[in-house]
């Protein structure tokens, strides 16, 4: 048995027994991950370090950095969703549906663990804590498979949540970490079919892309976010601007930042300026075409690909358009279908973008970055789906269930 397969069968046999786990057992081994977080918080910030070190080392960019950097407040963070997880509904058991037949048949739809959940991931140790936290109380077993940059993060946050379970007396296979981080054996694990029930993977369009494209186990798409704010003629100046510096500049590195600004002409020369001064001042980077350089000079040529780009770092596309139908048409042409934002006072407006921009999250006078698991009140999230199979938008406890059907009968048979 090679080590992928061992992986794999000891998270099916765990998967068993905690798919009939009662919801206490569960919130138990959750607080006792989450203490378990901050008890060893120098210890896995040490570990970090390491991870750090190396990539600085390797030249890598500042804004994927503080994607990898851990602090005692980013782990107390990371505890606190698994408490908050702890204390939702447990989603497992609940009757979904109920049909009563005309020939007294008795149907039930019942929500039931996925089973075997697989996460690939890049860069971001916090992803560890909240895809355990999520698949635990759902009543499925997590393997992860983070990369190279974080492993050491990584095992310390396995290890010392696995410990928790151990001491707990449940079972510490439901969290298994490929600590190979080579490209040949993910490969292998997006084919391990016969023990990997879903796949999600969260990092860069090219990871998502190649396990789009490369793996047999059932996949949700997530994560690239190339988020637009659209500035409509009746916005509030001062609202557009506080919005677009939150949801550009709060972090550069994550996927529901701004990366597209779509301003209406009758605005532009108005709210144009004040953005680039507030930006600008945040060592912001704004491109643009000929006719958003005539208003502000300093502002760099943008190319077509700049539109369509998630830059995860300190620049921003502007787009003139001459009305909302207009930008409706162009963020809908250049989107990745995840978050985008309308500033505008004007309530019919709002709800057309609403109704008809085709993204997981469309807000009205809201900063993108609300796009996110714990902010939606799920506790945390497995990640932000961009697909319309089988969850969409930020991915909670309900969307790691499938369903059966129950089907009670008194001596029914079919004619």
């Amino acid at each position: 048995m090679d080590y992928l397969e061992s992986l794999g069968v000891r998270a099916k046999k765990a998967s068993e027994i905690l798919a009939h786990l009662d919801p206490a057992s569960k919130n138990l081994g959750l607080r006792a991950a989450a203490d378990a977080l901050n008890r060893n918080s120098k210890e896995i910030i040490e570990a970090n370090k390491l991870d750090i070190e190396n990539a600085v080392n390797k030249g890598v960019k500042p804004s994927l950095i503080d994607r990898l950097r851990l602090t005692p407040e980013r782990i107390a963070s990371m505890a606190e969703g698994m408490l908050q997880v702890s204390e939702l509904k447990d989603p497992v058991g609940e009757t979904l549906e109920t049909i009563i037949r005309p020939n007294g048949l008795h149907i039930d739809k019942v929500a039931v663990p996925m089973g075997v959940v697989g996460i690939i991931y890049e860069s971001r140790p916090n992803v560890t804590a909240d895809a355990f936290a999520l698949c635990f109380k759902s009543g499925n077993a997590t393997i992860l498979r983070g990369g190279s940059d974080a492993i050491n993060s990584n095992k310390a946050i396995v290890n010392y949540m696995r410990e928790a379970l151990e001491k707990e007396k449940l079972p510490n296979d439901v969290l298994l970490i490929i600590t190979d981080t080579s490209r040949e054996t993910a490969k292998e694990f997006m084919k391990l079919n016969q023990y990997v029930d879903l796949l999600f993977p969260r990092g860069g369009a090219g990871l998502i892309q190649t396990v789009v494209e490369s793996a047999t186990v059932p996949v949700i798409e997530t994560g690239v976010g190339n988020c637009h704010i659209y500035v409509d003629e009746s916005a509030d100046i001062k609202m557009a601007v506080d919005i677009i510096d939150n949801a550009k500049t709060q972090r550069l590195g994550v996927c529901n930042a701004a990366e597209s600004l779509v301003i209406n002409r009758a605005i532009a020369k108005e709210v144009i300026p004040a953005i680039y001064e507030r930006l600008s001042a945040k060592d912001i980077e704004m491109r643009g075409a000929e006719d958003v350089r005539e208003i502000v000079p300093d502002v760099v040529a943008a190319t077509e690909e700049d539109y369509a780009r998630e830059y995860l770092g300190p620049y921003i596309s502007v787009k003139i358009v001459d009305n909302i139908n207009h930008a409706i048409e162009h963020i809908n042409q250049f989107s990745t279908h995840h978050s985008e934002a309308i500033i505008t006072e004007n309530k019919e407006n709002a709800e057309k973008f609403l109704d008809e921009i085709d993204s997981a999250c469309v807000y009205w006078n809201a900063s993108t970055r609300f796009t996110d698991g714990y902010e939606f009140g799920f506790g945390s999230e497995i990640g932000i789906s961009t697909q319309k199979l089988h969850a969409r938008g930020p991915m909670g406890l309900k969307a790691l269930t499938s369903y059966k059907y129950q089907i009670r009968g008194n001596g029914q048979i079919r004619s």
